[in-house]
């Protein structure tokens, strides 16, 4: 009788170890499963903004949304393509890396939306994918600290570059591209448009439509440029933003 009674205290403890261990184990798990997810999770909001990110996981397989009115902007490090031929590779890139993560906290800081960077250009927008009122004067905020900090920036690593940019206020259409690497970007004529405006534009200098220039004429100053040709559209006035306007 009290082998039998030994032996059952004894099963019970071995069942007790058993389950214990089972659940550890299964909670181990699950924080290692959790902590991937969240690993996948914070790259997917890396590459795509959150409301695209969750209809990408909802398995949607076209993700397009036309804007009515945003706010774009495209900046080009003038000069920085020359230094590719007289400096280290890694170097190259990690003053690229630098100034571009200094613009991706600018962005963050004003809440717009880093599109993409293609080679030592940089484009970011204003809108969506959550609209916002105010869109067209925070790209031109974030367009005043952009060309200090690349000042401060190539003064201090002693290089000749300056930024140009353009800036222009319109509809597109945005959306995901691509079954691998995809990317979310932006369509429309707006997006030609504000790629003109850096083109055509003045190293140093932010160069505005008049659809931009009409929002933001009474918060910021600016000097009109002569006529111009862009391609495409012709003969058009642009202007030259050159800050914000002080109220004393």
């Amino acid at each position: 009788m009290e082998i039998a009674v030994r032996e059952a205290k004894l099963n019970k403890k071995k069942f007790y170890a058993g389950t214990f261990r089972d659940i550890s184990e299964r909670k181990k798990a699950e924080n290692t499963l959790f902590l991937e997810q969240e690993k996948s999770e914070k790259l997917l909001l890396n590459i795509l903004p959150k409301p695209i990110a969750d209809k990408l996981k909802e398995n949607q397989d076209i993700i397009a949304e036309g804007f009515a009115e945003v706010t774009v902007l495209f900046a080009d490090l003038v000069g920085f393509t020359q230094l590719a031929s007289s400096v280290h590779p890694e170097r190259l890139v990690y003053w690229l890396n630098e100034i571009f993560s200094r613009f991706d906290l600018l962005a963050q800081k004003y809440g717009l939306e880093k599109i993409k960077t293609i080679g030592d250009a940089y484009m970011v927008v204003g809108g969506l994918p959550i609209p916002m009122e105010n869109h067209a004067e925070a790209i031109a905020l974030m367009t005043i600290d952009m060309l200090e900090e690349s000042a401060d920036f190539a003064n201090r690593i002693q290089q000749n570059f300056r930024m140009r940019i353009g800036i222009n206020t319109g509809p597109v259409v945005a959306g995901v591209i691509g079954r691998k690497k995809f990317i979310y970007d932006l369509w429309g004529d707006t997006v030609n448009l504000t790629s003109r405006m850096e083109s055509k534009g003045i190293p140093g200098v932010t160069q505005v439509t008049e659809a931009t220039y009409q929002i933001l004429q009474h918060k910021f100053l600016f000097r009109e440029r002569r006529i111009i040709d862009i391609k495409g559209k012709g003969y058009m006035k642009t202007y030259f933003l050159q800050g914000k306007k002080s109220y004393s």
